[in-house]
């Protein structure tokens, strides 16, 4: 959850919370469509120009936290635009402000390649049916007097999936091709148009009907809500909202990790270059942008699948659910991949569920450990380089090795480009699509840096294990970890 966003954070919110309480109470199915008028009454608008457009805002966001698209068109993306809420920002992405002095150079026009510009009575003018959006025209402009507004969709999409609908709407377009779930967008629209697929109704239904439940704990939630709130908390918490038990991802990451240490042998044995496999979006991204390296992404399953197969050998027809901050989790559930976890949670989606039960997290000291710390260190920057090399440590090798570590879709991009064409130094790239790794996934609670401090004080107090003695400790060294 990031501050910048509190009111769309609410809107959002709100929606989840009534959703989940009318699943829980099993009234859903008769509520659902009162429900944005409850919530928005009138006569006057709460966020936007009408009581009526408010209310669409609000039905096509039940249709999300159904885990529906917004729309009677579904492409398949768990990412989707919000249509109704989609009609706040700007056509054209150049726009000649009043800083313009009409002068005699010219330098816009004589910059401009399309003929889109033309000097009216008071100042240069852009046509936008003849803009190309090349941006020579800013560039040139001796007194700054074009901005660009380029979206902030636009602008945060680290692989330029989104586009505007060319059919006079202005409504973003996202090309379900190119986008990699990353989730990058969601937080970064400011009218909240853009949101993501929810699966707690499935979930509260399956809780409803008895089945065993399970929840899984990403590591990036160490430290997310505060130094006191462990393991336990969460395992008291959830058991309130009918979850049969909790377990800690880190035990995942320390099957992950040995798995992984596995391949970098047999790679450096062999004289290949491999990538990490534990993040979802770096993985599209290489399957969808650089199909020729698909090859050498380790074929190793996610902590997120590791953990879910260690629990479904344990408690065979569990249902299992990843908690954490990543939207690219919700995209992996859906691959249907043996074992793997039926669904994925994020931090607001489970909190709003909290909400509807009247839950909360309170402090209880841990009493258990499932994972080395260098499991619990896999959410972080350079995290899933430091567990692997431990691993190969722990099997024998005493080789140095140097890995890549790319956090951020640019990162990645520069080292997947340098080994295409067989330029990377490294043998080896640890990537992850969010900056700052899973602690900076898009759906946080607090960013990285604010729980950084509790991160690490929880981080000291894991005690000093290795990672196979924690996988043998689990019987978990013999989980099948490839497909």
């Amino acid at each position: 959850m990031l501050a910048s966003d509190s009111n769309i954070l609410k809107i959002k919110h709100d929606v989840l919370y009534e959703v989940a309480k009318m699943a829980y109470e099993g009234t859903l199915e008769e509520g659902r469509d009162d429900l944005p008028f409850k919530m928005i009454p009138g006569p006057q608008p709460n966020f936007r120009c009408c009581i009526y457009r408010e209310r669409e805002i609000i039905r096509q966001r039940v249709r999300l936290a159904e885990g529906k698209a917004p729309g009677p068109e579904d492409d398949g993306n768990l990412v989707q635009v919000i249509n109704s809420a989609c009609a706040g920002c700007p056509i054209s992405r150049y726009i000649v402000t009043d800083n313009c002095q009409k002068c005699l150079s010219r330098a816009c026009k004589q910059a401009c390649r399309f003929g889109a510009i033309s000097i009216g009575r008071d100042k240069s003018y852009i046509d936008p049916s003849k803009c190309k959006e090349c941006g020579q025209c800013a560039k040139a402009c001796p007194y700054n007097a074009i901005a660009d507004l380029m979206r902030p969709c636009m602008k945060s999409c680290p692989v330029n999936a989104i586009s505007v609908s060319d059919d006079g709407t202005g409504i973003a377009v996202i090309d379900e091709e190119k986008c990699i779930r990353c989730g990058q967008c969601i937080h970064k629209c400011p009218f909240g148009a853009i949101g993501s697929k929810t699966s707690i109704v499935d979930i509260i239904n399956h809780i409803r009907a008895g089945r065993e439940v399970i929840a899984m704990l990403a590591p990036a939630t160490i430290g997310q809500f505060g130094a006191d709130i462990t393991l336990a908390s969460w395992r008291d918490a959830l058991s309130k909202l009918g979850f049969a038990e909790v377990e800690d991802v880190s035990l995942g990451a320390d099957m992950t990790a040995m798995s992984e240490a596995r391949e970098w042998l047999l790679a450096l044995e062999q004289g290949e270059k491999k990538t990490t496999s534990c993040c979802p979006a770096f993985k599209r991204y290489v399957k969808q942008h650089f199909p020729e390296l698909s090859s050498i992404v380790s074929e190793t399953v996610s902590p997120m699948c590791a953990v879910s197969r260690w629990i479904k050998k344990n408690h065979p027809g569990a249902i299992t659910v990843f908690i954490g901050p990543c939207i690219a989790k919700k995209y992996e559930a859906q691959l249907g991949q043996e074992g793997n976890a039926d669904y994925a949670l994020t931090y607001g989606e489970i909190r709003a569920m909290m909400r509807a039960k009247e839950v909360k997290l309170t402090a209880v000291p841990e009493s258990e450990n499932m994972g080395s710390v260098y499991g619990k260190k896999f959410a972080g920057a350079g995290g899933v380089t430091a567990a692997v090399l431990e691993a190969m440590k722990e099997l024998g090798c005493t080789e140095d090795i140097d890995v890549c570590k790319c956090d951020g879709i640019e990162a990645c991009k520069k080292a997947l480009t340098l080994m295409k064409f067989g330029k990377l130094p490294q043998s080896f790239i640890e990537g992850m699509a969010c900056e700052g790794g899973c602690v900076g996934g898009p759906s946080s609670h607090r960013e990285a840096r604010v729980s950084l401090k509790d991160r690490t004080a929880l981080l000291a107090a894991t005690p000093d294990i290795s990672i196979m003695d924690n996988l043998l400790s689990h019987d978990a060294a013999e989980i099948k970890m490839t497909d």
